[in-house]
Formats: structure tokens, C-alpha cells, sequence
């Protein structure tokens, strides 16, 4: 047995080999791809090539017996990699007559990466920091564009001291709150004007599939070039009017954030063994222990802001608190047939999204089971 066994696991050894040498080749033509892509001003992601070429590779593995999840999961995967090697191409310059960016903020790391790409794009960029104000006139003097990408408490006294741009200046911020930033922007500034929330941190590894929110202030024909800019970075652009951006943001953030929050004190007020919890975690609950332990691996500061940005998160939560409450009452009185009442409501109000999020979620499952090593 132990002989056949090593015959047939160096035949394996040999297979990983000639699949290391593929995808090395593969990646050598994501990067041939990439500086094409950048001369012509292409962007990087592609979703209707992306979705027909992985279509074509389902089909073609299951003619030879090979589960088409598995090619599929083995290309979105090497597709990342890709999305990223091709930004170390760089960018067309969709604006090579602009004159400077000056990323205020541009020393923290969200303001770092967009300056990066504005870099890679062929942009000449100024960083205005917060000890360079004696220096502002000069750095602002000759913008072409200005990017806020400060923490939100500070970002309206910030935009208060920007009162003196050229009148053709794009000014812009990257907020995750739009409503107020937007409208001081456009008290302070007379030209171009538009509100950015950039749906993902910095620690991406490309833009590719990343969502920015876009709110119209003024003049929206001068600053599109912008926006066609980041679709060419890769990013998926979505336009809404800020006062819609802030009430999701109050669901999708702050909402989220403070239930993370509230559950992490919890857990430290029980004093579990969390390797413990780990060892007895399905996929499921350890992906859930994962997201509440990542926020409590971050900037505190940044996450009081965000829930604290606005009075109407403060009665989301209160909402929910009360609901959590009614939800605690039907436990509470052993009531199952309400209980049952109240699921099958909010199934229905689900809808179709029930099962969508369903197939979504074991995909993810499957690899975070994938990464867990047992024993």
C-alpha cells in the first residue's frame, strides 16, 4: 500500500508542477494584457468577457468530468491575482492636461491609495497633510483637482478651509456620510463638485469590482472624465443622491458596525476560551466571529465616527434595540407559534433574495472551510 500510494502522490507532485508552470504562464499574459489595456485605455476589469469566459470553462469541464464549480472558484481566484498584477501597468490618462491632484488627507491610508492611482495614472500629486496648511495657497494654487479624504469629523472644517480653488477645480470628497459633506462643498466651491464614497478599505489589492458611490453636486459634464477614470481603474461606478446614500449607509453601516460592536462586548463580558470557540465552530459562525473580531482590529476612532455621524443612525439603532426587544418577548413567553409567525413573514419579505443569498453564502462557506486547519 505505502509503495502505490507514493507512486501515485508523486504523479500528484507532478500534475501541482505542471499547473504552477501553467498559471506562472497564465499571469505572464494577464501582464502582457494589463500594459495593452493601459495604452488604450481599457479597463482592467472586463465583465462581460469575465462572465462568458468563465461560462466557457464551466461547459468545457464538464464535458471532461471535472465539476465546473471547481475550474470556476480556480479562475475567480487567479482572476484576483490578475486584477492586481495588471495595476502594476499603470492607467491611461484619461486627463493629461489637468494640472495637479492635491489629496488632503493623502498621508492616511485610504488617501495613499487613491493618490497611488492617480500616480499609476500618470497624474502629477501634491499631498496636502494636516502640517502643511501654512503651505495650502501654494499647494492648491494651481488644482486641477482636490480630493478630502479625512476622517469624517474633521471633513467639514476641512472643506471650510477651501475656499480659495480656481474656479475650474473638480472638488470632490471620499465621505462615507454624502449629505452634509456634499452641500458644504458646494457652499465653499462655485465650480465642479462631487460626492465619492468609496465602498471598500485600503488594504485592497486592486480596484477591480470595487464599488464607488457617486453623488452629483455641480457640473457633472467637467468632472465625468473622473468617473471614467475609475471604470478604467476597474471600479463599478453607482450613482445615487446623497440623502438615499445616507439613509442605506445608516442599514449597511452604522447598523452593522454597532451590532458587531455590541456582540463583541458581549463576548468579552463572557470571557469564552476563543480557540475554544474555534475548535466548535462551524464554517458558518467562525466567518461571524471573524467579521465582529476584524472590527476590533481596527481604528476605533473610524468606527465611532461612522456610527456616531449622524442623529438618524442613533434612532436606527434605537429601532432595532426595540425590536430585539419584541423578538426577546416571543422567547421569553415560549411562544413558538409566534415565532414561527414572525420567520415566515420576513422570509416572504425576502422573496427571491432568500435564495440568492443562500448560494451566495455556501460559496463563501466552502472556502472559508477551505482555509480552516484542523488537527
Amino acid at each position: 500500500m505505502a509503495v502505490e500510494l507514493a507512486h501515485l502522490r508523486d504523479q500528484i507532485d507532478s500534475v501541482d508542477k505542471q499547473i504552477l508552470t501553467l498559471l506562472a504562464q497564465r499571469l505572464a499574459l494577464v501582464e502582457q494584457v494589463g500594459e495593452v489595456k493601459s495604452r488604450h485605455g481599457l479597463p482592467i476589469y472586463a465583465p462581460d468577457r469575465e462572465a462568458a469566459m468563465l461560462a466557457s470553462r464551466r461547459e468545457e469541464a464538464q464535458k471532461l468530468g471535472v465539476p465546473p464549480q471547481l475550474i470556476e472558484d480556480i479562475l475567480r481566484r487567479t482572476m484576483r491575482e490578475s486584477y492586481a498584477s495588471e495595476k502594476d501597468s499603470g492607467f491611461k490618462c484619461l486627463q493629461p492636461q489637468l494640472r495637479s491632484v492635491v489629496v488632503v488627507g493623502g498621508r492616511g491610508q485610504l488617501g495613499k491609495l487613491f493618490a497611488r492611482m492617480f500616480e499609476l495614472s500618470g497624474y502629477q500629486v501634491k499631498i496636502l497633510g494636516s502640517q502643511d496648511w501654512d503651505n495650502a495657497d501654494a499647494l492648491l494654487a494651481d488644482a486641477g483637482l482636490v480630493v478630502v479624504t479625512v476622517p469624517i469629523h474633521l471633513t467639514l472644517g476641512v472643506i471650510d478651509r477651501l475656499s480659495n480653488l480656481p474656479d475650474d477645480c473638480i472638488l470632490c470628497d471620499l465621505t462615507s456620510v454624502k449629505s452634509a459633506p456634499l452641500q458644504a462643498m458646494l457652499n465653499v466651491h462655485s465650480g465642479p463638485v462631487v460626492g465619492l464614497h468609496p465602498m471598500f478599505g485600503p488594504d485592497v489589492p486592486s480596484l477591480a469590482k470595487q464599488v464607488i458611490v457617486h453623488c452629483d453636486g455641480r457640473g457633472r459634464e467637467q468632472y465625468q472624465w473622473l468617473l471614467d477614470q475609475f471604470a478604467i481603474w476597474g471600479a463599478s461606478l453607482c450613482p445615487i443622491n446623497a440623502e438615499e446614500h445616507d439613509r442605506g449607509m445608516t442599514l449597511i453601516q452604522a447598523l452593522r458596525h454597532f451590532t458587531s460592536f455590541a456582540y463583541g462586548l458581549h463576548l468579552r463580558q463572557e470571557n469564552p476560551d476563543l480557540s475554544q470557540l474555534l475548535t466548535l465552530s462551524s464554517p458558518i459562525y467562525r466567518l461571524e466571529l471573524a467579521m465582529v473580531g476584524r472590527l476590533f482590529g481596527q481604528d476605533p476612532h473610524l468606527y465611532g465616527d461612522i456610527i456616531l455621524s449622524s442623529a438618524d443612525n442613533i434612532e436606527m439603532i434605537k429601532r432595532f434595540h426595540r425590536r430585539f426587544g419584541e423578538a426577546l418577548q416571543l422567547l421569553e413567553a415560549q411562544d413558538k407559534a409566534g415565532f414561527v409567525e414572525q420567520f415566515s413573514q420576513t422570509s416572504a419579505w425576502f422573496g427571491d433574495y432568500s435564495a440568492q443569498f443562500m448560494a451566495e453564502s455556501q460559496n463563501l462557506l466552502k472556502q472559508a472551510n477551505d482555509n480552516i486547519q484542523r488537527g
